[in-house]
């Protein structure tokens, strides 16, 4: 069985799924890309038992077949050759791949194809669509803050809710808690998904840039993305999600606007001072000025800096781990940011003072003890 194709082109789609393949697999087939050869149309896929990524590129051939080609050697060639026609032929019987170049000839030993995981189909939803830029920019607001604490298995995916005029993004590792929600894409039905991040890391990474629309299904285990050739499979997680709407404070009468940048800024340079283990900042407000102050006793170490801000409400003080704050400011693209605050020991409210209207973000941020040294 023999197929040509460009190696550069090749190489291209191979990438966009090799993400996917681990290093140590449950299964050794599953270091391996699955190639299917029907009709002048190569399928590649790869998969990790969990998610699976499918892609297809045309190919000359005559002949069908499929075979399990190891992953990495075969990047590593056609990373190093020059974009040229390779012509690959495949032997189902003893499952070597014999690749011929304009000058020269690479034999590698393949594996059954019968042996690689069947990817699971999809039916039983009815389908949803979000453009490719949406899509990216969900998962961009949220997954920075998803847990990696394996103990607490639901957090460790973005929960997706699904409904008739609308569709929320949520990501939450105990400390912080973002919600990223649009109102332009109507899912028609309501559901509550949670997708690995794994998943969505692997999805943001092959999204275009161009504006493309993104297929959504999903059944009881499975969900299902698909947009040009590309397409993944993902097991959800069977877990249930913490009730984050209980977690978001209601009342927050002290209200702080401040330019973005400038507090980004702020925050960074002090954290410099803070205490290594906590990363510890303390924002002081009071009229119409923020201080932004760390310590650390340890070795003597202290900054202190006076912003100007608006502010309306009571004179506080309150503590927040600087790589949080830093993290959640990154991901505003807003010129100022409004903190809603209540008490120095309930939670903050970060959003953009000034957002799109078919977008609603919301960052909520635990506040730490503060010792009160002086």
């Amino acid at each position: 069985m023999k197929f040509i194709v460009s190696s550069s082109a090749l190489l291209k789609q191979l990438q966009s799924i090799n993400g996917v393949v681990t290093n140590n697999p449950v299964v050794p087939i599953l270091e391996n890309f699955l190639f299917e050869i029907e009709a002048g149309k190569l399928t590649i896929t790869a998969s990790d038992l969990e998610t699976s990524m499918i892609t297809e590129l045309p190919v000359e051939a005559r002949d069908t077949g499929r075979i399990a080609a190891p992953a990495r050697i075969l990047l590593d060639t056609l990373k190093n050759l020059p974009d040229q026609p390779v012509t690959f032929t495949l032997d189902e019987e003893t499952y070597t791949i014999e690749i011929s170049s304009a000058n020269g000839r690479y034999k590698l030993a393949g594996e059954n194809a019968a042996d690689f995981p069947r990817v699971p189909v999809v039916k039983g939803s009815a389908p949803i669509e979000m453009p490719s830029s949406s899509l990216a920019r969900a998962i961009n607001k949220t997954i920075f803050a998803v847990s990696t604490d394996e103990l607490r298995p639901a957090m460790t995916g973005i929960l997706v809710q699904l409904a008739d005029s609308q569709v929320t993004f949520v990501a939450t590792d105990g400390h912080r808690l973002l919600r990223y929600r649009r109102q332009d894409v109507g899912a028609g039905q309501t559901a509550n998904l949670i997708i690995p991040r794994k998943a969505f890391n692997l999805l943001k990474g092959t999204l275009p840039s161009e504006a493309t629309p993104v297929k959504m299904e999903f059944n009881q285990s499975n969900a299902f993305f698909s947009f040009n050739q590309m397409r993944l499979v993902c097991r959800l997680i069977d877990e249930r999600y913490p009730d984050y709407e209980n977690v978001i404070p209601v009342s927050n009468p002290n209200k702080l606007i401040i330019n973005r940048a400038e507090l980004l800024n702020s925050v960074r340079r002090i954290s410099i001072y803070s205490n290594k283990t906590t990363h510890q900042v303390r924002l002081r407000l009071a009229g119409s000025e923020l201080v932004v102050s760390a310590e650390d006793l340890d070795f003597s170490n202290e900054a202190k800096e006076t912003l100007s801000c608006q502010y309306d409400g009571e004179d506080m003080e309150i503590g927040f781990n600087a790589r949080f704050l830093l993290e959640m400011l990154s991901n505003i693209d807003s010129e100022d940011i409004t903190l809603e605050l209540s008490t120095p020991n309930r939670a903050g409210l970060l959003m953009p003072t000034t957002a799109d209207d078919n977008e609603n973000i919301l960052m909520l941020v635990m506040p730490v003890m503060l010792n009160n040294y002086v």
